[in-house]
């Protein structure tokens, strides 16, 4: 049993979380428009100035247990929905489940809003539900039986209900779209609003992008100017799951590129003054990143009504997944540089616990709980509990509180622990045997440590130089040169006592940061601005002749050459690149990094 320090402080921490967790939530909630009817924004935030420790995509990722993939969302009323694709094998994808919340941080599972017991037509592979508001009802537009030719019966269909939550069923009969049309499958639907009323669906799978109009009934298809019904409008690498969405009377087409099973699914996106286009593809903004998922893609967007705060939600494998319907639901902050263009997202691993669970987190030993806003653990020898990510370049920091005697802290790269002893009064770096589970102290320094006192952690990880920093202090309180272990999980470890831990969050060192493998993926080092030769890259603990992925900050250049001193071949980058040209491939050699 804890003492009573012990649930004394995390009584006070968990008013504090629960105070900012309501805060955040009140900041969130869309309002419903004049006539009392949902707000039908496609897409949510809150002020992150008001509440920072709650605020949404800040409770960790995958936000619901299970495999999904492919969700679209609406605000209705007092709260978001998402409808994804149930994830397994087309017989056993017969149904629909959607997930609602007040706040984009606590989410209620609704199952089976959708069945094909409600939909005569369809019996297999249904997926990527959309959803929208109008005329009193709840639509819901799916695609069923994947057809592969206009002789099968399937496609797009239509489904209504008097509630989000279902259960929707059939409006027609028959499919909305059930025959090829330019090329397109029927499939990946998404329905779009306009300003002046008119509704729109975008769709299609097979390399092919259509748009249609919606009659005003919603269950009817209209015709453009022109006396057409389907609109191509196919942009450059177009592969599947269309999106539109509309800010600041500019429209936004976004779609999935590369295999929807593989590593390289990817978000690419255009802009364009109208929402039949045309639609040039502008670049892309999400993609896998080796050290968090892979496959990540078919997404959706949402934003704030009344702020022009924007997040995306998308799919992706977790790490080390080979099978194509292992996917899980995350979501990101999604920001837009000045002239309107999307900023590459950048996948985040963090929780703050938020949201009273501990999904994504796998543990070994101990009694592990979320309770009031934190991750608390009951240790009587060793305790982990590991996110299932592989980074090598971090800044890696959380909250930690001990009950009492014993220690904890952070542990990253699958064989550093870094932590906190209020036996021994210290910080300290501690390095992984073997075995995994012998340690062995680099390096520590004196620190008072006292039981029921949150202390902060964190750790930066470059290449192999490690540095610890206990509290906000500028210098760092520990600091070591090992290179043991390069890259591994990220988790939280607890040796012979009770300890909570809060505000988990990993990002990157500051510079331009240089990969040895593609996707972000490998040995990872990150250069201040400055010229570097061959001998001062090997001292930074970048290899001869390698690099194949690389972030740049906004307004940064790196130019890479393929021979000592500035010589040879020449690559310039001025932006983040999963991939970099094939030339250009593991040929770094020396670099010169400059900053605006």
């Amino acid at each position: 049993m804890r003492d009573k320090t012990f649930l004394l402080v995390v009584g006070l921490l968990a008013s504090c979380s629960r105070d900012a967790s309501r805060i955040a939530a009140d900041a969130a909630l869309p309002r419903a428009d004049a006539d009392g009817l949902p707000t039908d924004a496609a897409h949510a935030d809150v002020d992150a100035a008001a509440a920072p420790a709650c605020e949404p995509a800040s409770a960790g990722n995958p936000f619901a247990e299970g495999w999904y993939a492919d969700p679209d969302m609406r605000v209705y009323g007092q709260e978001y929905w998402v409808y994804p694709t149930y994830s397994a094998p087309y017989e056993q994808q017969t149904f629909l489940d959607a997930f609602s919340s007040p706040d984009l941080i606590h989410w209620t599972k609704h199952a089976r809003v959708l069945d094909t017991a409600g939909v005569s037509w369809a019996t297999r592979a249904i997926w990527a539900p959309s959803p929208i508001f109008r005329n009193g009802k709840y639509y819901l537009y799916f695609g069923a039986n994947d057809i592969q030719s206009n002789g099968q019966l399937g496609g797009i269909g239509v489904a209504t209900a008097n509630d989000p939550a279902g259960p929707f069923v059939d409006a027609l009969g028959h499919p909305l779209i059930g025959q090829f049309a330019n090329g397109a499958q029927p499939i990946d639907q998404n329905v779009f609003v306009d300003d002046d009323g008119q509704a729109y669906l975008y769709y299609g799978g097979w390399g092919h992008c259509n748009v249609v109009e919606l009659g005003a009934d919603m269950t009817s298809l209209g015709h453009f100017a022109d006396g057409t019904t389907y609109k191509e409008i196919t942009p450059p690498g177009y592969v599947e799951g269309a999106l539109m969405f509309k800010r600041n009377g500019t429209y936004y087409l976004m779609w999935s590129e590369g295999g929807w099973t593989g590593p390289d699914y990817r978000v690419s996106y255009a802009m364009s003054s109208s929402p039949t286009g045309p639609f040039a593809r502008l670049g892309t903004i999400l993609s896998q990143n080796a050290a968090i998922g892979t496959g990540s893609g078919h997404n959706t967007v949402v934003n704030v009504p009344g702020s022009d705060d924007w997040y995306i939600f998308y799919h992706r494998h977790p790490l080390g997944e080979s099978d194509g319907n292992h996917r899980v639901l995350a979501y990101d902050r999604m920001r837009f540089a000045a002239d309107g263009k999307i900023l590459p997202v950048e996948m985040t691993t963090q929780d703050n616990f938020c949201d009273g669970n501990a999904i994504g987190w796998s543990t070994q030993g101990g009694h592990w709980t979320v309770a009031d806003g934190h991750y608390a653990v009951a240790a009587a020898g060793e305790a982990r509990s590991l996110l299932n990510t592989n980074y090598a370049l971090l800044v890696y920091e959380a909250d930690v509180s001990l009950a009492g005697s014993g220690d904890a802290g952070l542990l990253f790269r699958s064989g550093y622990f870094v932590g906190i002893d209020a036996n021994a009064d210290k910080v300290f770096l501690a390095r992984a045997g073997g075995s995994g589970s012998a340690w062995t102290e680099l390096a520590s320094a004196p620190a008072a440590i006292d039981p029921g006192v949150t202390y902060h952690l964190k750790v930066v990880a470059n290449g192999s130089h490690l540095a610890v920093y206990l509290a906000d202090a500028t210098a760092a309180t520990v600091s070591v040169t090992d290179a043991a272990y390069a890259t591994g999980t990220t988790g939280l470890l607890a040796h012979t006592t009770s300890a909570t831990f809060d505000n988990v969050r990993v990002t990157a060192p500051p510079g331009a940061i240089f990969y040895e493998h593609g996707g972000y993926g490998g040995v990872g080092v990150a250069l201040s601005p400055g010229s570097y030769s061959l001998a001062q890259l090997l001292a930074a603990g970048i290899g001869d002749e390698w690099m194949s992925s690389l972030r740049v900050p906004a307004g940064w250049t790196v130019d890479v050459f393929a021979d000592d001193h500035f010589a040879g071949a020449h690559w310039t980058f001025t932006s983040d690149t999963p991939s970099v040209p094939a030339d250009a491939n593991d040929q770094m050699s020396s670099v010169k990094v400059v900053a605006p």
